[in-house]
């Protein structure tokens, strides 16, 4: 027999206060945070992360490399204030894979031990700091640990044999004791710390590839930067195109033409310098939020786009310009993760550069 009151029931609304679906509801759902990100990160993926990362930190160390692997020492990843490598000071980043916990001092606590063996017989040398960070960030005891250096070096002290002996080589037990526990009783623990994973996301928003790790769109482009009143050296190829093209539509010469005793064409010259600057800025606006080759492939796009116009035949080079340039409008470049941050004077600004590099024409060289 059917239960009458489940012939009466209705699906409650989820959330009767939410407002209509936006297109980047419908297209993405509910966006994740980084955070949310790094618990479903594989083992691979949190490698990545750590190289990417890693680009942040060129900026303040001169050398950064991952090294971790089964001879590491310790070391993860190695950030050094000079040249010097090792033989200068430097800063170490262990950077653990545990997803399913916070980090403990179980697990830390044997770290530390191995790179203690490895300072004590010279196969490296002391870094300035050492840091950990996990997805999860380190747990309660273990922070309160590296806190307090005086008692995470009595933790070490205390749970060696159980947690550090067999855990620093496969090949022997490493005892405490000797010139190696003396060592250990004089080193300095201050310089174990951590990392917390909020501080390591912002750092990686800093680096090219946070917008295809974690998306959420690309970060705010700054102001473009405004033409200066002297061209430049990087503006003379396509420069000395516009005055061809300006040149040719009133059948002079380029050596016979000067833009100032035609001001008819002032206004035109002005915009598309200020259209160049748009696209340079454009470019490094690219090299800090996407990963390198995104530009690229922008101008790709772009001159596929507008090369079968420019190949049509013109009146001259003037006539010639307006219509590419227009059609540039026109070119669909919305597979490309710079589309967001696209205006039309960077349209104009790609053909200026395409030009530059000798992918556009506006008068043949040898007019």
């Amino acid at each position: 027999m059917v239960d009458c009151d489940l012939l009466n029931f209705e699906m409650p609304t989820p959330n009767s206060q939410q407002e209509s679906a936006s297109s980047q509801d419908v297209q993405t759902g509910k966006l994740l945070t980084p955070q949310q990100h790094l618990f479903l990160f594989s083992a691979e993926d949190w490698e990545r992360f750590i190289e990417e990362w890693g680009v942040f930190q060129k900026s303040e160390y001169k050398i950064v490399t991952r090294l971790g692997g089964a001879k590491d020492c310790g070391v993860d990843v190695a950030c050094f204030c000079s040249e010097n490598g090792y033989d200068g000071n430097w800063d170490n980043f262990q950077c653990k894979y545990y997803k399913g916990e916070p980090l403990a001092p179980a697990t830390a606590i044997p770290e530390i031990g191995k790179m203690l063996w490895h300072i004590f017989n010279r196969r490296l040398t002391k870094p300035r700091k050492y840091y950990f960070f996990a997805p999860k960030d380190c747990g309660p005891s273990l922070k309160k640990l590296l806190l307090e250096s005086g008692k995470l070096k009595e933790k070490l002290i205390k749970e060696w044999d159980s947690w550090c002996s067999s855990s620093i080589t496969s090949t022997e037990t490493i005892a405490l004791e000797g010139d190696f526990k003396e060592f250990v009783n004089n080193f300095d623990f201050s310089i174990f710390k951590y990392k917390p994973v909020t501080e390591v996301i912002e750092e990686h928003r800093g680096t090219p590839y946070f917008s295809i790790r974690f998306g959420g769109g690309l970060k705010k482009r700054p102001e473009a930067e405004k033409p200066p009143e002297n061209i430049q050296k990087i503006e003379h190829t396509y420069v000395e195109q516009l005055n061809k093209a300006y040149a040719d539509s009133i059948g002079v010469g380029l050596s016979s033409f000067n833009i100032d005793r035609h001001p008819q064409f002032l206004g035109h010259f002005k915009r598309q310098r200020e259209a160049f600057y748009h696209a340079e800025s454009l470019r490094n606006f690219a090299r800090d939020s996407v990963p390198q080759g995104t530009f690229d492939d922008l101008k790709t796009d772009m001159l596929d786009g507008v090369i079968d116009i420019a190949e049509e035949s013109h009146n001259d080079g003037y006539d010639k310009a307006k219509k590419v340039l227009a059609e540039s409008k026109l070119v669909p470049l919305d597979a490309n993760g710079l589309f967001k941050a696209i205006r039309v004077k960077d349209r104009f600004g790609i053909c200026h550069q395409l030009v530059n590099d000798w992918e556009l024409r506006w008068v043949d060289d040898n007019k």
